[in-house]
């Protein structure tokens, strides 16, 4: 049974540091790519940053880059997404999503799905 749980949301401060982790169990990801994605209230999924498990190749949304890195460890079968300098709008549901599709920020493409981790960033 394929299983992706994230964990590590939470409250912060504005300009404060959260790290998100993405357990990945059941299924051999290493021709996937993982992808982190973000739902608001109200608003639309939207995709965050990706890597590419077998090679560890990263890409970001315009609006996160420089703020946000996303890693993995192999050993662990883990995805984490290191952020930084949060804003109030970065304030939503963070999921992490397996696709084996490259590079894709469409959100229909991937087949994989945690059940999301709340994060809050007060002004």
């Amino acid at each position: 049974q394929v299983q992706l749980v994230e964990s590590g949301g939470g409250l912060v401060q504005a300009g404060g540091s959260l790290r998100l982790s993405c357990a990945a169990s059941g299924h051999t990801f290493s021709g996937y790519a993982m992808g982190w994605f973000r739902q608001a209230p109200g608003k639309q999924r939207e995709f965050v940053a990706g890597i590419y498990w077998s090679t560890g190749t990263t890409y970001y949304a315009v609006s996160v880059k420089g703020r946000f890195i996303i890693s993995r460890d192999n050993a662990k079968n883990t995805v984490y997404l290191q952020m930084n300098s949060l804003e109030p709008e970065d304030t939503a549901v963070y999921y992490c999503a397996a696709s084996p599709i490259w590079r894709t920020t469409d959100s229909s493409l991937y087949n994989y799905w945690g059940q999301g981790t709340q994060v809050t960033v007060s002004s």
